[in-house]
C-alpha cells in the first residue's frame, strides 16, 4: 500500500540504477533455501524462481492441502527440487515443530525468506495471544529465523531475507498497546508489523556482525503487486482499494518478487541492505538498494522491539 512518503534509491550503492532481472540469478544447485507464505503469490513465483535455478526448495505453507496443491503445480512445470512442510505462524508451537524437523535432519540452510503476511484483517488473536498481524507478520518470524539460525550458520553464504512493505514508513511500534487491546485499527497494526519486519531485519544484521555471524540479514518489499493480500483478511474500503487496484493498476507478482529474488541471490548483496522498486513513487520498476526511513534505522527501538519478542516467544537466539 503506497505511503505519503516514497523510499530514496541509494545512489551510492552497488548495483542501484541497474535493471536487475531474475535472469541474472546465478546458479543455486547446491543450496537449500526456505520460503513462507509459499502456496501463494509472491511466495510461490520464489519457490518457482530458486527451484528452477536448482536450489532444493522448502515449501512452508500454512494450509495443507493449499500447500500441496502448489507444489504439485511447480512440479507438473518442471520447476526442479522442492518439497512442502506445514507452518503456521500463529502458532508457535507449529514454529517449534517445523524448525524440530529441519533441524532432525540436519541439512544446512543457505537461504530463508520470511515471506508470509497477512494484511488487515479484523482484530483476532494467535494461538498464544498476539494481534494477528504483529504474530504473523513478525512474531512468527522472529521465532523461526532464531530457531533455524543453527541451521543458518552452516549454510553457505548464508541470507535471511524478511520481506517486508513500503506501509511501513507509516508505522510505528505501540509499545505501550502492542496487541491492539486498547484501541485495534487494522491499517495501523498492518503498519506496525512491516515497522517490526524492518527494525528486526536491521537489529538482525547489526548481531550477526557484532558476533561475526556468517550469515547476512537483508530486507525486501514488492512495491504494489498484485498478490492475494485482500484476500487474506483486509476488509471494508481498505479491501475495495486493494482489490480494485490489484486488478487495475499493480504490477504482475514476477516484478513484485524481483526484490526479494535479488536481496536472496545477487552476489553482491550485503547484509543491511533493503531492496524494492526503484521506479514510480517506490512501488514500482525494477529492484534497487534503498536507505530505510530515519526510526527504521533506531538502534534503540529495535533493541527494545528485540527483547520484547524474545520475551513474548520465548526464543533466545544463540550467536556464538
Amino acid at each position: 500500500m503506497a505511503s505519503a512518503a516514497s523510499p530514496r534509491a541509494v545512489s551510492n550503492s552497488r548495483g542501484a540504477g541497474t535493471r536487475w532481472t531474475a535472469a541474472e540469478i546465478p546458479d543455486q544447485s547446491g543450496r537449500t533455501a526456505v520460503v513462507t507464505g509459499a502456496n501463494s503469490g509472491l511466495g510461490y513465483e520464489t519457490c518457482r524462481v530458486l527451484a528452477a535455478r536448482g536450489a532444493h526448495v522448502v515449501m512452508a505453507s500454512r494450509d495443507e492441502g493449499r500447500g500441496l496443491a502448489a507444489l504439485g503445480r511447480l512440479r507438473a512445470e518442471g520447476a526442479g527440487e522442492l518439497e512442502m512442510l506445514r507452518l503456521d505462524l500463529a502458532d508457535l508451537g507449529s514454529v517449534r515443530e517445523f524448525a524440530a524437523t529441519l533441524g532432525a535432519r540436519g541439512r544446512p540452510i543457505d537461504l530463508l525468506v520470511n515471506n508470509a503476511g497477512i494484511g488487515m484483517p479484523g482484530r483476532s488473536l494467535t494461538a498464544q495471544g498476539f494481534e494477528s498481524q504483529f504474530g504473523v507478520n513478525h512474531l512468527g518470524h522472529f521465532a523461526l529465523t532464531g530457531l533455524l539460525l543453527p541451521l543458518l550458520r552452516r549454510g553457505t553464504g548464508a541470507r535471511v531475507v524478511t520481506v517486508s512493505s513500503e506501509a511501513y514508513r507509516d508505522g510505528s511500534i505501540d509499545f505501550d498497546d502492542l496487541h491492539g487491546a486498547r484501541v485495534y485499527r487494522p491499517l495501523k497494526a498492518y503498519r506496525q508489523s512491516k515497522f517490526a519486519n524492518v527494525l528486526f531485519g536491521l537489529e538482525l544484521d547489526r548481531r550477526l556482525r557484532a558476533d561475526a555471524v556468517p550469515v547476512a540479514s537483508v530486507l525486501a518489499h514488492p512495491g504494489f503487486t498484485s498478490t492475494n493480500l485482500p484476500s487474506s483478511g483486509a476488509r471494508g474500503f481498505a479491501g475495495l482499494l486493494l482489490r480494485v487496484g490489484n486488478a487495475l493498476v499493480a504490477q504482475p507478482v514476477g516484478r513484485g518478487a524481483a526484490s526479494q529474488l535479488r536481496a536472496a541471490t545477487a552476489p553482491d548483496v550485503e547484509g543491511g541492505q533493503f531492496f524494492g522498486p526503484g521506479g514510480r513513487s517506490g512501488m514500482y520498476g525494477p529492484p534497487v538498494p534503498l536507505r530505510p526511513g530515519p526510526r527504521a534505522t533506531d538502534p534503540d527501538a529495535a533493541a527494545r522491539l528485540w527483547e520484547i519478542s524474545a520475551e513474548l516467544t520465548g526464543v533466545r537466539y544463540s550467536f556464538r
